[in-house]
Parts: C-alpha cells; sequence; structure tokens
C-alpha cells in the first residue's frame, strides 16, 4: 500500500520531553530525537510517522511532542513521486491511502498529549494540514502556507481549514489553490500561533514544551480533552469525514488534470511537471 510519505518532511525530531516522577523537574539532558524516514531514504531511522508517535505515546514520561522538517522548509506535502511511480488505481486501493494519510495528520489532534509545530520555509498541502492538526503553531518568518491540490487535481484529503479561518479565508486559499500565504498572513487569519525571527522558530517551540512539560499531564490531557470536544459537538468530526469520502470519489474517478500532470511528470519529471503546471496557471491568470 502507498504510504502516507512527505516530500522532504524527514523530522528533526518529535522532541520527547520528560518529566522526573519522583522530583517532577524537567529533565533536559532526557530530549529525545526520532527521526522519520524521509520519501527518498538517506539511511536514517526508518520510522513512520504513526510509528513514531506510537513511541511517544506510549511513554508515559512523554509530556509534549514537538514536530519539526529537516532542512530549509518544513515539508511540501505528500510525496506526488510515489503516487507517480506506483500509479494506485481503485476504490479500495484509494480508500486505504486515503484513510492512512487523514489518520497520520489527525493523529496531532487526537493525541492526548500536546503537539506543536515548528514550521520553517514551505509548509503546503497535507504538510499545512499537519500544521494545523498540531494544537500549536510556531512558525518562521520565512515559512510559506498554502494548499496547492486542486492545481495538480488532487482533492483535500484534511479538510481543517475551514475550521481554524473564516468561510472567507477557506474557500479563497482552497478553490485558488494558494501556495504562497506569507506567515505574517497566517497569523493574521489564524493559521499559526506566533511568528517569530528566521531559524528561531524550533527554539520557541522546545521554550513553550518545556513550560507545558512542567504541568501535571492528566491536567493538560483533560483539558486538550475539553478543547477538542469544543468542536466535536459543532460537528468538526463528521464534516471531516464527509469531506474525506468526496475526496475519495474524487482520487477514484480520477482528474483528468492530475491525469495530465502525471503524464507530463512521468515524460519530463517532477520539477518539469510542477513548471508546466505554473504555466499554465501564469498565462490563465496573466
Amino acid at each position: 500500500m502507498l504510504e502516507p510519505q512527505y516530500k522532504q518532511f524527514c523530522l528533526t525530531a518529535i522532541s520527547k520531553l520528560r518529566v522526573s516522577a519522583q522530583s517532577g523537574q524537567l529533565l533536559d539532558d532526557m530530549v529525545e530525537d526520532v527521526v522519520v524516514r524521509e520519501a527518498d531514504g538517506d539511511g536514517r531511522t526508518e520510522l513512520t510517522l504513526l510509528d513514531a508517535m506510537d513511541l511517544a505515546e506510549a511513554d508515559a514520561e512523554v509530556r509534549v511532542i514537538v514536530v519539526s522538517g529537516a532542512g530549509r522548509a518544513f515539508s511540501s506535502g505528500f510525496d506526488l513521486k510515489a503516487q507517480m511511480e506506483q500509479r494506485p488505481e481503485g476504490s479500495q486501493v484509494w480508500r486505504e491511502i486515503l484513510d492512512l494519510d487523514f489518520d497520520t495528520t489527525m493523529r496531532f489532534w487526537n493525541s492526548a498529549k500536546p503537539t506543536i509545530a515548528a514550521v520553517q520555509g514551505a509548509c503546503l498541502a497535507g504538510a499545512f494540514e499537519l500544521a494545523m492538526a498540531c494544537d500549536i503553531t510556531i512558525a518562521s518568518e520565512d515559512a510559506v502556507f498554502g494548499e496547492p491540490e486542486l492545481k495538480f487535481g488532487a482533492g483535500i484529503v484534511t479538510m481543517l481549514l475551514p475550521w481554524m479561518t473564516s468561510p472567507k479565508h477557506a474557500k479563497r486559499i482552497i478553490l485558488s489553490a494558494d501556495d504562497r500565504i506569507a506567515a505574517t498572513e497566517a497569523l493574521a487569519m489564524g493559521l499559526v500561533s506566533r511568528v517569530v525571527a528566521p531559524g528561531t522558530q524550533l527554539d520557541e517551540a522546545m521554550r513553550t514544551a518545556r513550560g507545558i512539560a512542567l504541568m501535571d499531564p492528566d491536567l493538560v490531557a483533560q483539558t486538550k480533552k475539553a478543547l477538542n470536544r469544543t468542536y466535536d459537538i459543532q460537528g468538526m468530526r463528521t464534516a471531516l469525514q464527509a469531506a474525506l469520502d468526496i475526496d475519495h470519489t474524487i482520487e477514484s474517478h480520477g482528474s483528468p488534470d492530475k491525469r495530465a500532470f502525471m503524464d507530463v511528470a512521468r515524460e519530463r519529471g517532477m520539477r518539469e511537471a510542477i513548471a508546466w503546471r505554473d504555466a499554465r496557471f501564469a498565462k490563465a491568470q496573466a
């Protein structure tokens, strides 16, 4: 089965902040990093996001989970190259792919432990949805957000955006496939928690996490449960499932735009396919 891989989304860490059960003091020397497998592989520890979350959530001493990207970007989203190579087809195959994508993203929302995203550079598509699923998102001034899926002929797997900002913002971003939302604009729309100087986003995320890690974990978990329940009562889970079902229909049937994009990608490579896509829209919007 095609796993939900992210282009350039090797985690620097799912950092696990531990507190001594005896003293209640934060043990800085027990902060751990778990590196998640990159889409192209580079010999690092091979864990999926779900595997890494399993480890963090199973450890009673882990208080906070911090997720960040390696290199210049947080992530440009689910890896289209894998789809290009594996050519998934059929209703059941797409149901499995999309359910796993959805579950991976929402794991950060549903975790009983607080989750913090530290974002730099590009944070697009599935990665944008993952950052929104985190309880707190700290963005560098150089971070750029967006939902470019419709430009690729794909749908939205985890339709969190309407729950994070106004209907006008959500519809404009998704329907126009905006992928150039600056960090300050994202902050104004309520899509991130804080914007910090370039290169300091992980330090700020860890500073925030250390404060949370000193609190009673049961108190924190129950309060997060109450916060999430607020959205459940408003119908968030039902709406997300309905949107996922619609995306399943989209991907199962296949968009002609996506077929055209993938044909170019297979013939000329993914970089050329993205340039072809961008040229199409640049010409139309000139």
